[in-house]
């Protein structure tokens, strides 16, 4: 059978592009550990780690009750932990932590549905998508858990939040002026400010480990939401908006990079490409 996703990785430096695994399976938003030894993935409601080259094909970890993770996952910035995104036990996206190896899940939010995003650099806090009602905003919380800190106010659909590698800013996107468009606003609170301004719905904005680039995707201007299965762009972008450009075109969406895809030292990301379904 044809192959539905291929994880691959792209060079910014050489703009070289290599396929790291293909497979019949929908796998999605590849994670690189800090480290560099492995990618982290999601299928099926569970999490695979997978050499970034290739390799003998992933390998599961051991998430305990915790089966229906979907692609809101990380790795912490020493490699130790693991923050997963999964419904099982509560009924709606919870986020927990469990060691990189594998173990029983912890629940770190209580309100719900929370989905994961984002890692602070100090390791001592998340960034996440939380759905209060009918507003999408962004939140950071403690990795031990407690109260959350609302940083967005309902203005349209905030999500995908990801910290720069001061720790000063967390980039996400947001619908707030009507199309989707990446903004940031101070890790501590704050006024957002708009970072890109044109034609299409851009999301997932990821910033480098090195703070110099931005990688994120683009859908065409009247796509609602980031479904899967269609053509978008991977574009990338100074820290302050300037020098977009798109540097490739792929099939995908959805599951092409959800989370944090940077290589440890942000010369390359990770992504999955799709293949349709026949």
């Amino acid at each position: 059978m044809a192959p539905r996703s291929s994880v691959e990785i792209f060079n910014i430096r050489t703009r070289a592009m290599r396929v790291v695994w293909q497979t019949e399976a929908l796998f999605e938003a590849p994670n690189w550990s800090p480290d560099g030894r492995y990618l982290m993935l999601n299928s099926e409601g569970l999490i695979y780690r997978l050499s970034p080259e290739g390799d003998d094909g992933p390998e599961p970890v051991d998430t305990g009750f915790a089966r229906q993770c979907n692609n809101d996952h990380g790795i912490s910035p020493d490699g130790l932990l693991i923050a997963i995104s999964d419904k099982v036990e509560l009924g709606k996206s919870a986020i927990y932590v469990l060691p990189a190896g594998g173990g029983v899940p912890r629940l770190v939010t209580r309100n719900l549905p929370s989905y994961w995003h984002g890692w602070s650099p100090d390791g001592k806090n998340f960034a996440y998508c939380g759905i209060r009602g009918d507003e999408f905003d962004i939140y950071t919380i403690g990795i031990e858990g407690g109260a959350e800190t609302r940083l967005t106010l309902g203005e349209g659909r905030n999500d995908g939040p990801d910290y720069s590698p001061d720790g000063k800013w967390i980039y996400f996107n947001s619908s707030r002026t009507g199309l989707m468009q990446i903004w940031r606003v101070p890790a501590a609170g704050g006024v957002a400010e708009r970072i890109t301004d044109g034609g299409y719905g851009d999301w997932f904005p990821h910033p480098s480990p090195k703070g110099d680039k931005i990688v994120f995707i683009s859908y065409d201007a009247d796509v609602f939401d980031h479904p899967r299965d269609l053509d978008v762009r991977v574009r990338l972008m100074d820290m302050d908006g300037g020098n977009v450009e798109t540097v490739f075109e792929l099939f995908g969406g959805q599951g092409t990079m959800n989370s944090p895809n940077w290589s440890p030292d942000g010369d390359e990301f990770a992504y999955v490409r799709y293949f349709p379904v026949a």
